[in-house]
């Protein structure tokens, strides 16, 4: 029951999750492209391209996923680990690739040949479809990526696996420093392909780019939740096989299975953490873009103070997970003890157990453990929204500490969630290295050793890590990014008041029609009593009239009440 709950139905919600955000705030940057480029592009699609994309990859990719899952196949009865493993990644990577061509075609097909998007602190600026492309494929190289390297930190045989179990013959402090080690290191290959991921997805188109670099990646969520609960659902066979007495061969095939399913669990884990961080990038962009913040300064002492209180966030939230997973242990440990008491029988198979007496204790138990992380995960952002509104703090200082605290939270929760789980799947599959056997000083260690219930310790440890508080990271930083991008509106657009015109971008394009001859054309948006509207000047004559025009209109925009910057200034000849 926990594995369907926690593995299946559990890691769908988190998937989910990501999928629904990532595609929420990719259309609402999408909304912002459109702005940029004065409120109409010549699209297919009544010039709304860039808001639809994002549905159109979403929905091109549970396709592709369902074609996907229908090439996983076994040739024969005798497959082993590898054979198994190879089923799945040809499933796994004919998605990616399917995906990525999906994608040329769609943003190739909705967007136009060139945009115009706005950079923080370079202003507006030219972009090509293709770019966009690009960072689709980013998107697509992080999900490939982070289950390869997810894999190396938590897969049977592999270095810091062995590590371990040679630690585990000095006992269970050793194994769990081991442990802690392995997942603490992990963070680093991670975290640098975070970086490099919104780095170059950035570049290539700003923070549309970052969001569709999240979309691409979340098109193959079908494919890869499938592979995810490949790992419960195997397992729950071999539970079944053995406890309804079968034939060996079927244990023995399971167990094949199950050890596929562990490292499958385990990636699939690594694609919901990678998941989390680039949405709730993507959500934080938006937020960002929603509130019209020009940045957010770390050196203004309240935005400093909230980005220390969101990095502690994550902390304390592990901590009442882990603690409330102790308090349901020792519930049905006490529950399991009274059962094998008063039960005659249990042990020889006569009896039958009162099963759902231990489901109802951990569901139970979870919800009204979850209460207080919940109410800290909700109540956080609207204390540091509308407390200050009570003082007279200005919106705007408000949004910028409101995106200190979210900034906090998303870098600790991503750290804590990546350390969290590769430190319990690597605990939890150095006690599996023993059912098969491993050698430790020269010499084959089995299941029932010294070493293997130190390694039993560690995987106790490593369970809440990676099955509780790691997961539940995701879940944190997303909900506090989005709780965060629905009181954006409250805390943006008190800018202007009414009367005064604001003027938020003005792109200027110059037509030589000769040396001497020039048109210069001006579109700018402007807000007038607290309406949008686009506005046009058009200027003719000799390239000196039509400077020292530009020159004038530029003076005009310095000496209104709000100061007006003329953003670029593209001159085509001809």
């Amino acid at each position: 029951v926990g594995d369907n709950v926690g593995d299946v139905a559990g890691m769908g919600a988190d998937l989910f999750g990501s999928y629904v955000a990532t595609v929420l705030a990719a259309m609402v940057l999408g909304n912002y492209v459109i702005k940029d480029m004065g409120g109409s592009i010549s699209d297919a699609f009544g010039g709304i391209g860039p808001i639809l994309l994002p549905m159109a990859i979403a929905g091109a990719g549970i396709i592709i996923s369902v074609i996907g899952t229908m090439l996983v196949k076994i040739k024969n009865n005798d497959a082993k680990e590898a054979q198994v493993m190879g089923a799945l990644n040809v499933g796994n990577w004919t998605s990616i690739i399917l995906v990525a061509v999906s994608c040329f075609g769609l943003v190739t097909w909705m967007l136009p040949e060139t945009m115009k998007m706005n950079f923080f602190g370079e202003g507006l600026q030219e972009i090509s479809s293709m770019r966009v492309f690009y960072a689709t494929l980013v998107g697509l190289f992080v999900g490939a990526v982070i289950s390869s390297v997810t894999e190396y930190y938590t897969g049977l045989g592999k270095k810091p696996i062995l590590n371990i179990v040679q630690q585990s013959s000095t006992g269970a402090g050793t194994n769990i420093i081991a442990g802690l080690a392995t997942g603490m290191i992990s963070t680093f290959p991670s975290v640098l392909l975070f970086a490099g991921a919104i780095w170059a997805s950035y570049a290539f188109a700003g923070f549309y780019g970052v969001a569709l670099a999240a979309s691409a990646m979340m098109a193959t969520t079908a494919m890869q939740l499938a592979i995810d609960a490949f790992g419960p659902i195997s397992d729950n066979a071999g539970g079944i096989a053995e406890m309804s007495e079968q034939e060996p061969i079927v244990r023995e095939r399971t167990d094949i299975l199950d050890s596929v399913g562990n490292t499958t669990a385990a990636t699939g884990k690594g694609f919901a953490i990678a998941s989390a961080a680039l949405t709730s990038l993507a959500l934080f962009a938006a937020y960002v873009t929603f509130t019209g913040i020009d940045g957010i300064n770390i050196f203004k002492a309240p935005v400093l103070a909230m980005l220390f209180v969101g990095g502690m966030v994550p902390v304390v939230f592990s901590a009442l997970a882990m603690n409330a997973v102790g308090k349901a242990a020792m519930e049905m440990v006490e529950e399991v003890r009274r059962q094998f008491r008063d039960i005659p029988g249990i042990m020889e198979g006569t009896g039958k157990p009162e099963y759902d007496k231990c489901v109802a204790i951990s569901t139970e138990a979870s919800l009204k453990e979850m209460m207080l992380p919940g109410l800290l995960t909700i109540g956080f952002p609207l204390i540091i929204a509308f407390v200050p509104m009570l003082f007279g703090m200005n919106p705007l200082a408000i949004a910028e500490m409101l995106g200190g605290y979210m900034a906090g939270v998303t870098v600790s929760g991503v750290l804590w969630a990546i350390f969290q789980n590769n430190a319990g799947g690597a605990w939890d599959n150095a006690k599996k290295s023993f059912e098969a056997g491993v050698e430790i000083n020269g010499e084959m260690t089995f299941k029932g050793s010294d070493a293997h219930k130190a390694a039993v310790t560690g995987d106790t440890v490593g369970d809440p890590f990676k099955d509780t508080s790691g997961p539940s990271m995701n879940i944190l930083i997303k909900l506090t990014c989005l709780i965060g991008l629905v009181i954006a509106p409250i805390l943006g657009g008190h800018a202007s008041d009414e009367g005064v015109t604001l003027t938020e971008d003005i792109n200027i394009e110059m037509n030589i029609d000769s040396k001497d001859i020039a048109q210069a054309t001006i579109t700018y948006t402007t807000v007038e009593n607290g309406v949008e509207v686009t506005k046009e000047e058009i200027f003719n004559g000799t390239e000196t009239e039509v400077e020292s025009k530009i020159r004038a209109f530029e003076e005009t925009v310095k000496g209104t009440e709000s100061k007006k910057v003329i953003k670029t200034i593209d001159v085509i000849k001809q």
